[in-house]
């Protein structure tokens, strides 16, 4: 009986800390908010000009962030495998977009080259918690990130970046299927 009750106080106490991390603001299916930042140059980027034709994993993340920055060799890891593999419905493959929090781009700046977070996509409105990303994306901690499709739809969203590998790994045996069938 004592078992039992472990295992459901366990149980609720997984679920309670689990929903705590859910993201209400952004759903499966739904169209992805529009991004219309400034990369490291200064100059704005928008994120349905990146995700045409592509699979983007959207990364939000700060330089003074340690699990973002421990996280962040995992993903340049993901990009390596992914960025030249074939993924069904993109013609132009993986792409990740890192999405800072930073409120002052020296850091941010500093923190992508020693990271060696080398993709050209790094978008940033140096605004912080109160970022127009964070709010459009429902982003109340770091890392986060969603998975988005070359529709503009969200495919999934993550607690974190590399929990995306499992539906890369799908995508790319799918794209492989269709090119070989």
């Amino acid at each position: 009986m004592k078992h039992i009750l472990a295992t459901i106080l366990l149980a609720a106490a997984f679920t309670t800390a689990n929903a705590q991390y859910a993201n209400e603001k952004i759903k499966v299916g739904q169209l992805a908010p529009e991004l219309e930042l400034a990369d490291t140059a200064g100059k704005n980027m928008k994120l349905s000009d990146i995700y045409k034709k592509r699979v983007v994993l959207i990364d939000f993340w700060a330089s003074w962030c340690g699990p973002c920055r421990r996280a962040n060799p995992r993903l340049v890891a993901m990009y390596q495998k992914y960025e030249p593999q074939k993924i069904k419905g993109a013609k132009k493959g993986f792409e990740i977009v890192s999405v800072s929090l930073d409120k002052e781009k020296d850091p941010w700046i500093k923190a992508i080259a020693k990271d060696n977070l080398y993709w050209k996509y790094h978008i940033s409105d140096l605004g912080g918690w109160k970022s127009k990303a964070a709010e459009a994306y429902g982003v109340s901690f770091i890392p986060q990130a969603c998975l988005v499709g070359p529709d503009g739809k969200i495919i999934a969203v993550y607690t974190s970046a590399e929990q995306a590998e499992a539906d890369l790994e799908k995508l790319v045996k799918e794209g492989y299927k269709k090119a070989k069938g």
